[in-house]
C-alpha cells in the first residue's frame, strides 16, 4: 500500500490498473470455480426440496463428483476464465477513471459515495461488455452427464443459429440490475474498510483480503435474488430441457421471473444457493483484492525504484 489513507483511485496508471485487475480475475476464478458450479446448480433447482436433484452444498458437490467426475467442478471454466480476465480489467480500469473524474468534477463528494457511484458504473459496463461469456459459463456449468454443447465454438454457433444475437444476452437486465448495486456496495465497503484493516497489521498482508471478504458478503447478501433470476433466464431457449435439472420452466423478463419463483417456490426460492454464494463470495473477494493489490505493487515497483534513484 502506498499509505494508510490511500484509496484505490490514487494508485497506479490506467494500464497498470487494467493489468492488475485482469490478473486478479484470472486467479480468483480458478480458485472459486468448483463453488461457482455448485452455486449455479442450486440456483437452477426448481423442484420442491423434498424432490430436488441437488440438496445442499456438500451433497451437490459429492453428487457432481460421483456422477460426472472431479473435472466437472470446472465445467465452463474456459469462458469463465475469459470472463473474469476481461471483467476484472474493464471493471478496475473504469472504476479508477470514474473516481478520478468524479474527484475533478465534484471534489467535495465523500469518498464512500465516489466509490459507490464508480463501482456501480464500472460493474454495469463490465457486465454488459462480457455478458455473452457469463451466459456461456452458466450453460456449461449447468450441463450434467448429457452434453448440451460439444465445445465452446459449437455453443457460440448453436446459440446464434437457434436464438439469434439476442440469445447471448438473455437475462442481461437482471445481470445489470444485480451488479450495479453489488459493485457499488462492494467498492464503497472495501474502500471504507481498507485503511482501518491495514492499521491492524494482519499477517501475510491479509488486511486487503479481510476487507474484500467483508465487502463481498455485505454486497452479495443485498442483491442475491436478482443473481438467481439472471441464472434462470440464461438457460432459457431450445436447450432448457437438456441441463442437469431436466425441464426448466419458461421465464420471460426479470419481474415476471421474480413473481413466478415466489408463486411456485415461495420467497425462500429466491435465495436458493445463497449459503454457497456467500461461501464463494468471501474467498472470491479476498483473492481478488489481495491479488489486485499485490499485482499493482509489482507493476508499480520499477517506477518507485526510479523515483528513489
Amino acid at each position: 500500500m502506498s499509505g494508510e489513507e490511500a484509496h484505490l483511485k490514487d494508485e497506479g496508471s490506467r494500464l497498470q490498473v487494467v493489468v492488475a485487475g485482469a490478473t486478479a480475475g484470472l486467479v480468483s476464478r480458478f480458485c472459486v470455480a468448483p463453488l461457482d458450479v455448485v452455486k449455479i446448480r442450486l440456483q437452477l433447482q426448481t423442484r420442491h426440496p423434498s424432490h430436488a436433484l441437488f440438496k445442499g452444498t456438500v451433497t451437490t458437490l459429492t453428487s457432481i463428483i460421483r456422477d460426472e467426475g472431479f473435472k466437472a467442478l470446472w465445467k465452463g471454466n474456459i469462458p469463465a476464465e475469459l470472463l473474469y480476465v476481461l471483467y476484472g480489467g474493464i471493471q478496475f480500469g473504469i472504476y479508477r477513471s470514474t473516481t478520478l473524474a468524479l474527484q475533478n468534477v465534484s471534489p467535495h463528494v465523500p469518498d464512500a459515495a465516489q466509490s459507490f457511484i464508480s463501482g456501480a458504473f464500472a460493474g454495469g459496463i463490465a457486465t454488459t461488455a462480457t455478458y455473452p461469456l457469463d451466459l456461456l459459463r452458466t450453460r456449461f456449468a449447468a450441463q450434467g452427464t448429457q452434453k448440451v454443447y460439444a465445445s465452446l465454438s459449437a455453443s457460440i454457433r448453436d446459440i446464434y443459429r437457434h436464438e439469434g444475437p439476442r440469445g447471448y444476452f438473455q437475462g442481461l437486465g437482471a445481470g445489470v440490475g444485480q451488479i450495479v448495486p453489488y459493485m457499488g456496495l462492494f467498492f464503497a465497503a472495501y474502500d471504507t474498510l481498507r485503511s482501518p484493516m491495514n492499521s491492524m497489521s494482519l499477517p501475510f498482508g491479509s488486511s486487503d483480503a479481510a476487507a474484500g471478504v467483508i465487502a463481498s458478503v455485505i454486497a452479495k447478501s443485498g442483491v442475491f435474488p436478482l443473481d438467481l433470476v439472471r441464472k434462470r433466464l440464461q438457460v432459457q431457449g431450445p436447450t432448457r430441457s437438456k441441463y442437469a435439472h431436466g425441464e426448466m420452466p419458461t421465464y420471460k423478463g426479470v419481474l415476471s421471473t421474480l413473481m413466478t419463483v415466489v408463486r411456485d417456490e415461495g420467497p425462500r426460492g429466491l435465495y436458493r444457493g445463497l449459503s454457497i454464494s456467500l461461501v464463494k463470495a468471501a474467498p472470491a473477494g479476498a483473492v481478488t483484492m489481495w491479488t489486485y493489490e499485490r499485482a499493482l505493487q509489482i507493476l508499480m515497483r520499477p517506477e518507485r525504484n526510479d523515483i528513489k534513484v
